[in-house]
């Protein structure tokens, strides 16, 4: 169960963070409009060029088309076996393409690969139709998704990326997306790394030409327009450390491949993934007031991995401040404490320490006692 205020939570958490990184490395020389480096772990900003510029996010929208898709499927509205119906709108969609057909059956399961490896515009609204009735329908529910996860410079008026002047998006945004696209469904993510799919005996290959050229890249999506430019969001696991990469707007297939493997080496050469808890590991039992237990137990819902410039984790120091008074009921995974991260005694960053239990509501006499206690403290 994902609970909307923790996501948003964890997509704030401090940007200032980024800033410490920049001021002591030499950031690369990237030829694109904009990009980012994200550290996955952390949700840390390790460095960016105007990552709040607004961009034409072209094919990269596809991100937001997938994560609803796969919301779908998780709550049982659509089925992987799921036979859709081709509308005169999809078979008829500009740009690239699946080539899917009115009169050929097509499943859910196909319409996915469609979309994310052969980036096809007609899969999209086939999905779109299905999920929402509409396109136009399901570019709300796009906006309603992004407002939820926090993506505050974000618009979309299709589900295919196809050029709007109100369709945008920023690197920053888009960062955050595909962590959460990540995080959320990692079941689906293994799609993002095929490299080819076949569909109505044509083949394309995944325009991603990272899978080809690093074995630790696993995704994600490209794009592309004549006003966008090259565009490619790319995600590289080594060791315990995963880095987003995201870059925008270059002159060609060969650049944004290029920039966006310098970003990625970057990152795995000057920062070392330092893990600090354990997934459900108990940080802290923190006092809990008018609830059956006296105590919940507080950590991390995930593995929690913070990327650090290289031999500086020896100087990282830890600091936990808890929400006090806490108060029952206390919902698992919501917050109840931030950690906070000092690097050579200055701040790093804050993160949020979410509950690993309920603690329901005590009984009349527990909830008088505790308000008695309160009144004292």
């Amino acid at each position: 169960m994902r609970l909307p205020a923790i996501l948003v939570v964890w997509l704030l958490v401090l940007i200032s963070a980024s800033a410490h990184a920049q001021l002591s490395l030499q950031l690369p020389s990237v030829a694109a409009r904009a990009w980012l480096l994200l550290d996955y772990g952390s949700g840390q900003e390790l460095a960016s060029a105007k990552a709040d510029d607004r961009v034409e996010p072209a094919s990269l929208t596809k991100l937001m088309t997938a994560y609803l898709t796969f919301s779908a499927l998780r709550q049982g509205a659509l089925k992987l076996d799921q036979v859709i119906p081709v509308s005169q709108r999809a078979w008829k969609a500009q740009g690239s393409r699946m080539f899917i057909e009115p009169n050929r059956p097509v499943t859910v399961a196909e319409l996915i690969r469609g979309m994310i490896v052969q980036s096809g515009n007609d899969a999209c609204i086939a999905l779109a139709e299905t999920i929402a009735g509409s396109e136009d329908a399901f570019a709300q529910m796009m906006n309603r998704e992004a407002q939820r996860l926090g993506l505050s410079n974000t618009h979309f008026v299709n589900a295919t990326g196809l050029p709007d002047p109100q369709h945008y998006a920023t690197a920053r945004d888009l960062a955050r997306l595909t962590r959460a696209l990540i995080r959320d469904f990692p079941d689906y993510y293994p799609i993002y790394s095929t490299r080819e799919y076949s569909y109505n005996k044509i083949t394309q290959p995944n325009r991603n030409r990272l899978l080809w050229l690093d074995s630790t890249v696993d995704g994600v999506k490209t794009g592309h327009t004549e006003t966008a430019g090259f565009c490619l969001i790319a995600s590289s696991k080594r060791g315990a450390q995963r880095l987003i990469s995201v870059v925008l707007g270059t002159d060609s297939e060969t650049a944004r491949a290029e920039e966006s493997l310098k970003l990625l080496n970057f990152g795995f050469q000057f920062f070392d993934a330092a893990k600090l808890y354990d997934k459900n590991q108990t940080v802290s039992q923190l006092k809990v007031f008018k609830g059956a237990l006296n105590t919940v137990k507080a950590g991390f819902t995930e593995d929690f991995v913070i990327s650090l410039p290289k031999g500086a984790a020896s100087r990282l120091k830890v600091q936990l401040a808890s929400r006090q008074p806490l108060l029952a009921p206390v919902q698992k995974g919501m917050p109840v404490a931030t950690l906070k991260l000092f690097l050579d005694n200055k701040p790093w960053g804050e993160y949020p320490v979410a509950a690993l239990e309920d603690v329901p509501v005590a009984n009349i006499f527990g909830r008088a006692w505790d308000t008695l206690r309160l009144w004292f403290e």
